[in-house]
C-alpha cells in the first residue's frame, strides 16, 4: 500500500470517535440518528460527546457487522464475532430506541417511530444502508432468497449459505452472481470467491466455484486475478461481462441461473442483486432516481431536503466507496458539521480516508487505500495519496496484510460499539 500506512490508518479510526471540545462549545440541540451501523453509531458517539441530546433509532439489540462475514461463510469465524450491541452508547448517554422509523417529516422536522411516538429534531441524521433491489432480476425475489442466499445482510443469510456450502456434496457447483456497481463493498463479492474457493480447494476438492460479474473491472482487480491463477486453478472460473457473466434470471426451484448465452445449474447459488438505499431514504424524499442520496461533500446535509444528512451506504458519496470504514469515517465527518452548524460556524472542508482489507486465504491478506476531499461539489479522490497493496509482493507481505486486517476488524469495533 502507497500513500497510508497502518499506523495512519489505525490512527484515523481511533481519532474518529474522539471529541473535540473546541467546536462543542455553544452547540445546543436535538439531533435523531437513524440506522445504528458503521456511520450512524459513529455519529451517535461523536454527537453525544459534544454535549448534545443524542436519540439513536435502531430496532435490532444486536448489529451484525458485514467486514469478516466472509470468513463465517468459509467455516473460518464463528458468527457471535460478527454481533455487537448498543450496550456502550447507552451507558455514554445516548438514548437508543429500539425501533424504527416509519415516516420522516423534513418540514415539520419530526421522525414517526413505528411503536407510534414521534421524535422532534434540530438536525437529523440518517445512515439507513441498503435494501436489496427483488424487483431487479428476474426470479430472484425474498422466497428465492431462502433457497439462494445473498448474504448481503450480515446474520441469518450468512448462516444459512455457511451451511449450504458445509452440506454440499463434493464435486458439485457452486454459482456466486455479481451486480453491476453501485453496491455495497466493491470489492466483497471477490473477496468471497477467494474464501468459498479455498473452503473447496480444502474441503471438497472435486467441486467447482463459478463466479459470473455483470462488470469486467472491479477493486483490486490484478491482486485478486494473481492470486486466483496461484491458489484456485481449476476451482474457481471468473466469467466477467464481455464473456457473458451479467445473470440476467434465476430458478430457485430448478436451482438453475442464468446469463444471455446458457443455464448453469448450480448445488449452491448466492445471488447477490442489486441495491438501492434502504426505503426510509425514499419515504423521506432524500433518495434521487438513482435510488441514492445526493449530499453536500462537506456537511453530508442532504441536497433534496434540509437538515437532514445522509452517511454510509445509503449516499452518494463521489469517489469514496460503500464500506465500513468509509460510513464510519463520514459519520465522524457528519457529526462534527452538525455541530458546527448548530453553534452556527461554518463547518471545516474535511478530508477522509477509507482503507478495504479482504483476505484471498488464511494468512494472505490484499488492500487498497485511498484519500478523498471535497472538489466540485463531490468527494473526489486526493491526487496521489492511497494506492494498493503490491503485486508479487512475498508471502511475508501477504501475512502481515491478514493481521493488518485483524487489527483493524478489532479497533473499528471497539471505537464504534465498545
Amino acid at each position: 500500500m502507497t500513500g497510508i500506512g497502518r499506523r495512519a490508518v489505525l490512527a484515523g479510526l481511533a481519532a474518529a470517535t474522539l471529541p473535540r471540545p473546541a467546536v462543542a462549545q455553544g452547540a445546543r440541540g436535538r439531533v435523531v440518528v437513524v440506522g445504528g451501523g458503521f456511520g450512524g453509531a459513529t455519529a451517535a458517539r461523536v454527537l453525544q460527546r459534544a454535549g448534545l441530546s443524542v436519540t439513536l433509532v435502531e430496532p435490532a439489540e444486536t448489529y451484525w457487522a458485514c467486514p469478516f462475514s466472509n470468513e463465517v461463510i468459509a467455516g473460518l469465524r464463528p458468527m457471535a464475532a460478527q454481533g455487537f450491541g448498543y450496550e456502550a452508547l447507552r451507558a455514554r448517554g445516548v438514548t437508543v430506541a429500539r425501533t424504527s422509523a416509519e415516516a420522516i417529516d423534513g418540514a415539520g422536522r419530526r421522525v414517526r417511530l413505528a411503536d407510534g411516538t414521534t421524535l422532534d429534531y434540530d438536525r437529523l441524521v440518517v445512515s439507513p444502508g441498503i435494501a436489496l433491489r427483488f424487483d431487479a432480476l428476474a426470479g430472484y425475489d425474498e422466497a428465492a432468497a431462502q433457497v439462494m442466499p445473498h448474504a448481503w445482510k450480515a446474520g441469518t443469510q450468512t448462516e444459512l449459505l455457511a451451511r449450504q456450502l458445509a452440506a454440499m456434496p463434493d464435486g458439485g457447483t457452486v454459482v456466486l452472481s455479481v451486480p453491476g456497481n453501485p453496491y455495497r463493498c466493491p470489492p466483497g463479492p471477490y473477496e468471497r470467491a477467494s474464501l468459498i474457493a479455498w473452503y473447496l480447494k480444502t474441503r471438497k476438492p472435486r467441486a467447482k466455484l463459478i463466479v459470473l460479474d455483470a462488470k469486467d473491472t472491479f477493486s483490486k482487480q490484478r491482486l485478486f486475478e494473481q492470486a486466483w491463477k496461484a491458489l484456485y486453478p481449476g476451482t474457481l472460473d471468473y466469467v466477467p461481462l464481455a464473456g457473458g457473466g451479467q445473470v440476467v434470471s434465476v430458478d430457485s426451484r430448478a436451482m438453475t441461473v442464468a446469463t444471455d448465452f446458457e443455464t448453469t445449474r448450480a448445488d449452491v447459488a448466492c445471488i447477490i442483486p442489486p441495491q438501492r438505499a434502504a426505503p426510509i431514504a425514499a419515504a423521506a424524499g432524500i433518495a434521487d432516481r438513482s435510488g441514492w442520496c445526493p449530499i453536500d461533500p462537506v456537511t453530508f446535509e442532504s441536497r433534496l431536503v434540509p437538515r437532514i444528512h445522509v452517511v454510509g451506504d445509503a449516499a452518494i458519496a463521489g469517489a469514496m466507496p460503500k464500506s465500513a470504514f468509509a460510513a464510519n469515517a463520514q459519520g465522524k465527518v457528519c457529526a462534527e458539521a452538525v455541530i458546527d452548524l448548530l453553534a452556527e460556524r461554518a463547518p471545516a472542508a474535511p478530508k477522509l480516508i477509507n482503507t478495504c482489507y479482504s483476505l484471498v486465504a488464511p494468512g494472505y491478506g490484499i488492500s487498497v487505500a485511498g484519500v478523498y476531499h471535497p472538489d466540485k461539489g463531490v468527494l473526489a479522490d486526493v491526487e496521489g495519496a492511497g494506492g494498493t497493496s503490491p503485486l508479487d509482493a512475498p508471502d511475508a507481505i501477504r501475512r502481515r496484510e491478514a493481521d493488518y486486517a485483524e487489527d483493524w476488524y478489532r479497533t473499528i469495533t471497539s471505537a464504534v460499539f465498545g
